[in-house]
Order: C-alpha cells, then sequence, then structure tokens
C-alpha cells in the first residue's frame, strides 16, 4: 500500500471518456478541495455531510454509470413488481374518477345519448369476455371497413336473443385499427323495456328509422343494420342460415343519401346459442313480445336455460358497395333500391354458405 499513488479525478474521467456529461461535476463535488498532499502522500478521503465516497478507479465501468441508471434498473429489474403495483394503482385511481364523473354528471353525451367513456370502460369491459373466451369470434375482412367517414354495416340476424348485435359492436371496435365504434339501428320493442332501453342508448344505439340512420352517416358514423328483424332471430332451428326478407330496401335509400358504402355482413355461429324448437305465440301475446321461444332447455331449466350455448363464431366483412357515384335521385328509385338490396342479400347469403363448409364444428 505504500507504492499506491492518488490518481487525480481528471484522469479518471478522460480514461471514462465522453459517455456521460455529468461525471465530473458530480465526482468533483464528492473529491473536495483535492485529491492529495503536498509531499506526495495520500491524503484520507472523507465525504462531505450529506454525500457519499467517490468510486475507487477501479470501480471501471460500474463507477461511471449515469446517474439516471439506478432508477433504470428499479423499472426493469428489481422495480418490476413495484411497476406492477403502480398499474393497479392507476386503475384504481382512474375508477375512482369515472366514479367521481358519474355522480357529478361531469361527461358528455352526443345528441343520440351515445355515452362514449361509459361504452369503453364499462359495457365493452363486459361483453369482451364473451366475445372472445365464450364464443370466441373469430374477425375476417375487417379491413373493408372505412378507417375514416360513414359506412352502412348489412349483416344477417339470428339466435333468438340479440347477442349476435353486440358481439357486432365488439367485433367492430376491438378488431379495427382505427377502433370504430359501431351504432346499431335497434327496433322499437328495445326502447320499450326498461333498462335495456337506457343501456342502448347509452352505448350508441337508436331507432331503426332513416331520419337517425342517414344522420348517423353524415356525421360519418358506422351505423349498423340488421334487415331481417324479428323475422330473423326469432325464425326456427330448421330455417338456421336462410336469409329471410329483407324489408322494402329502406338501408340502400339512407345508404343512397348519405353517399356511404354497404359493407355486407355475414355471421356463423349465432344461430345455435339457442336452438327455437317451438315458439308459444299465445304466451308472447300476452307478453307484447313477438315470439316467445322454446328451446331445449327453456323453460325447462328455469334461468339455467337462458344461458347461451358456447358456440364458436365468424363474423365476416364483405367488398363495400359504393353509393357515392350515383346521382341524388337515385334513393327514389325503386327498381335501383331492389337490385341493390338483392345484391347484398346474395352477398350475405353466399358468404354464410362459405363458412358452413368452411367450419369443422358448431363448437370449435
Amino acid at each position: 500500500m505504500a507504492d499506491a499513488k492518488v490518481i487525480p479525478f481528471d484522469d479518471d474521467r478522460s480514461r471514462s471518456g465522453s459517455g456521460s456529461a455529468s461525471r465530473p461535476a458530480r465526482r468533483r463535488t464528492g473529491a473536495g478541495s483535492g485529491g492529495g498532499r503536498g509531499d506526495g502522500s495520500t491524503a484520507p478521503v472523507s465525504a462531505l455531510p450529506g454525500g457519499r465516497l467517490p468510486e475507487s478507479p477501479s470501480d471501471g465501468a460500474e463507477g461511471a454509470q449515469d446517474p439516471q441508471q439506478p432508477q433504470e434498473e428499479a423499472v426493469g429489474g428489481v422495480g418490476a413488481p413495484a411497476d406492477a403495483g403502480g398499474g393497479w394503482d392507476r386503475r384504481i385511481a382512474g375508477g375512482l374518477a369515472f366514479l367521481r364523473r358519474r355522480v357529478t354528471g361531469d361527461y358528455e353525451v352526443d345528441e343520440f345519448g351515445y355515452d362514449k367513456e361509459l361504452t369503453d370502460q364499462v359495457l365493452m369491459s363486459a361483453l369482451r369476455p364473451l366475445a372472445d373466451k365464450y364464443f370466441r369470434v373469430e374477425v375476417k375482412g375487417i379491413e373493408n371497413i372505412p378507417s375514416d367517414g360513414g359506412a352502412l354495416i348489412v349483416a344477417n340476424h339470428s339466435g333468438t336473443l340479440p347477442l349476435d348485435g353486440l358481439m357486432l359492436q365488439v367485433a367492430v371496435h376491438d378488431n379495427h385499427p382505427a377502433e370504430r365504434h359501431l351504432r346499431l339501428l335497434a327496433a322499437d320493442l328495445v326502447f320499450h323495456l326498461p333498462v335495456v332501453n337506457e343501456l342502448a342508448r347509452k352505448a350508441g344505439h337508436t331507432l331503426a328509422c332513416a331520419e337517425d340512420a342517414q344522420r348517423l352517416l353524415e356525421l360519418g358514423e358506422i351505423v349498423g343494420v340488421m334487415p331481417e328483424g324479428f323475422k330473423g332471430i326469432g325464425k326456427p332451428f330448421g330455417d338456421r342460415y336462410k336469409l329471410q326478407r329483407f324489408g322494402r330496401g329502406g338501408f340502400v335509400s339512407t345508404a343512397l343519401r348519405a353517399g356511404a358504402p354497404i359493407v355486407p355482413c355475414s355471421i356463423v355461429g349465432a344461430e345455435e346459442i339457442y336452438p327455437m324448437i317451438g315458439n308459444a305465440k299465445t304466451l308472447a301475446r300476452l307478453l307484447g313480445f313477438p315470439y316467445f321461444p322454446i328451446t331445449p332447455t327453456f323453460p325447462w331449466l328455469g334461468p339455467l336455460g337462458a344461458v347461451p350455448l358456447p358456440t364458436k363464431w365468424t363474423i365476416q366483412f364483405g367488398e363495400p358497395i359504393p353509393t357515392d357515384g350515383y346521382p341524388p335521385e337515385a334513393a327514389e328509385d325503386p327498381m335501383l333500391m331492389f337490385n341493390l338490396t338483392d345484391q347484398v342479400r346474395e352477398q350475405i347469403q353466399h358468404t354464410l354458405y362459405k363458412l358452413l363448409v368452411q367450419r369443422r364444428s358448431v363448437f370449435f
């Protein structure tokens, strides 16, 4: 130890290169006013109050770490559990903030009653496990939905209960690169039911009328319509995947007026969730329903019979049919509306048959 020399911190700085600009100031502060005595002997080095001893030259690269390095290590290594805890803290804080806005009324809805925040944070979060884990929805052709501007999605309707519309809403939002929201056109019955009425409005759905649909399309929204209506959703199991009549083509007229493309959509898997083998028409009239389904499990098993079967779903969006090339008076041409309606229907039916041939099983 008698042969040891004091190496000036400036030399150590030159040795460690120019990788850290803040090191010299830190080390000079820790070294005090000098590194040795006038006689050449080694002087003891003591830390300043509140400071720390400088690194020895033998520390090499470890002593030349950037001041931010310990913090980075805490985030990426030892601090990983703390970061995960921080994630839960942020979720709890976000949830409390959400509840506070609900209580104080500090949130926005559009002219149709659509509450985007409630839909994203509550309704979609509740429906997503059903789509991803239970029905295992596979989405095809999502690129056929435009990234901006209005578009009308026309889909088949089935399943006894309208779960296909909700799964379609989740599929569009979660699979589209722009995370677009689907605004469904619903039947009058939806807005006459307590609780369901409010939830439908909050989720962005509106009455199936030409005025509301055209307004949404002109605002650049993605609008969904299922022209079969109750004829499709309440058809017997023996008629599964056979499209019913598409009405008088009102959706085509709406798309023509707004100049929005029509995107055909085919849904496979929804027909089998509640196999409808009968219809209690008398009971349906008493309750004011269009039909009262009888399935292999309902009403025999009570509430348990209302649990849908875990079928495997496929939703495919076809190539859009443009409407912006037609003149304004085209929306009043009954022959044009009939031809476009038939074109959309045939495209959906053809895709349904193709998907049915491709699937291996109802459940896989």
